[in-house]
């Protein structure tokens, strides 16, 4: 039977710098098994929130909730447990450019897992022909484009098979053509590893087409949330001209 529970949910987040409040109160239910986005203008405070889910900030005052267990009043070795449980694939992928790629991905590995380097050699293949990168391993950040950083970025996210991943605006930089195969890969690596995912983006066109679930960050609250098709009927003017602005259209959808 399919858990209808929410793997992840959060309640009344805030959190403010210096005098500025940029969490107003956050709520939002994270579906199992689906690809949620989070979308929002610049400045709103999408990546401080994503920040918080991963455990890189504490709040001021709320809850994170993975299946129903605080993240925030967890105590250090149960939380580093369960950030077990997320991979990250970061805004400019955030490689070690002195590390070639295989040595970058398997640095999760080696951090967390003990396992013999053949094997190691193995499983750093296998990722990289996951997103579409084989035969890559000894070539360093430096020689790589913006689209092939980001999917080693992914490889080395997505090299302990966590149960959710976290994309902060994926596809920041890309060109349309790329841009447009990043989105088909977070699908396909939704679906590889049955998990959840989670997406930072102010890509409008992307979320319509991959997104199951879309929830619009403004001044610090979650305003609206549902399906794409649902969010461009929304009643909110502002979710509606946020989106419009981005998409005449809805698309076909790669879901």
């Amino acid at each position: 039977m399919k858990d209808e529970r929410p793997i992840l949910e959060i309640r009344n987040l805030r959190r403010t710098f210096g005098e500025q409040q940029v969490l107003k109160g956050v709520n939002l239910k994270v579906p199992r098994g689906q690809i949620t986005v989070i979308i929002g203008g610049s400045g709103c405070g999408k990546s401080v929130l994503l920040k918080h889910i991963i455990g890189l900030l504490k709040p001021d005052e709320g809850s994170i909730l993975l299946d129903g267990k605080d993240l925030v009043t967890m105590e250090p070795e149960p939380l580093k447990e369960a950030r077990m449980r997320f991979g990250m694939l970061f805004q400019d992928a955030a490689l070690f450019d002195s590390m070639n790629v295989y040595e970058n991905i398997a640095f999760p590995v080696r951090e967390h897992r003990k396992m013999k380097e053949g094997d190691l050699a193995n499983l750093v293949k296998e990722k990289l022909l996951q997103v579409g990168l084989p035969n890559t391993e000894i070539k360093y950040p430096s020689e790589l484009s913006g689209g092939m950083r980001k999917r080693v970025g992914l490889a080395r996210a997505i090299v302990l098979n966590p149960e959710i991943i976290l994309y902060d605006e994926p596809t920041t930089g890309l060109d349309p053509i790329m841009s447009h195969a990043i989105d088909d890969l977070i699908v396909a690596t939704q679906k590889a590893l049955n998990g959840t995912t989670i997406i930072i983006s102010h890509d409008i066109r992307a979320t319509v087409r991959i997104a199951n679930k879309v929830a619009m960050l403004h001044h610090g609250a979650i305003v609206a949330e549902g399906t794409p098709e649902e969010m461009m009927r929304h009643a909110n003017p502002v979710v509606r001209e946020f989106l419009e602005s981005g998409i005449t259209k809805v698309p076909t959808s790669a879901r």
